[in-house]
């Protein structure tokens, strides 16, 4: 018996975990059609025909004041963007990508020099153990919380992020 606990102890953290299924969409007449990010208020709404139909919490870059510039300065871009695809195998629970940096953001930046950076996200993490902005520049919201907003934003989905 001994034999087997150590064998199993070695090969256990060598076999696949249990692939991971993004919840499923929620149905059309309940899907946001808008997404509307305070940064100064620490709130991200879900819209539906004008209306909010779920508002969040949430946390971002570690220096949430201003306009992301460029990459490594910890900020979350301001302006309009669209969510423009999802990862189901993000190291932070899920993810949705959003279409930072557009044209105007590339240009700035290339203005000055500058790599304007990418790979701005919302998703999960453990805001309880992180009670503070802490993202590279991301919204993080729970892990509960992204799954629910998973289903219920399209790709394609306009956000607005404001001050």
């Amino acid at each position: 018996m001994r034999a087997f606990v150590a064998v199993a102890s070695v090969l256990l953290p060598l076999a696949p975990a249990a692939a991971r299924q993004p919840p499923a969409p929620a149905p059309m007449s309940a899907r946001a059609d808008r997404i509307h990010v305070d940064k100064s208020e620490r709130r991200m709404e879900l819209m539906r025909d004008g209306r909010v139909i779920r508002r969040y919490a949430i946390l971002l870059g570690d220096a949430p004041v201003g306009h992301k510039r460029q990459q490594g300065d910890e900020k979350t871009p301001e302006g309009d963007y669209r969510i423009s695809g999802r990862n189901p195998n993000s190291r932070f629970h899920l993810s949705l990508r959003i279409s930072y940096p557009n044209e105007a953001d590339r240009r700035q930046a290339r203005a000055r020099g500058a790599d304007p950076g990418g790979d701005i996200f919302i998703h999960g993490g453990n805001v309880a153990a992180y009670p503070f902005d802490w993202t590279d520049g991301c919204i993080a919201v729970t892990n509960r919380e992204i799954e629910e907003i998973w289903s219920l934003v399209p790709n394609g989905t306009p956000i607005r992020i404001d001050p």
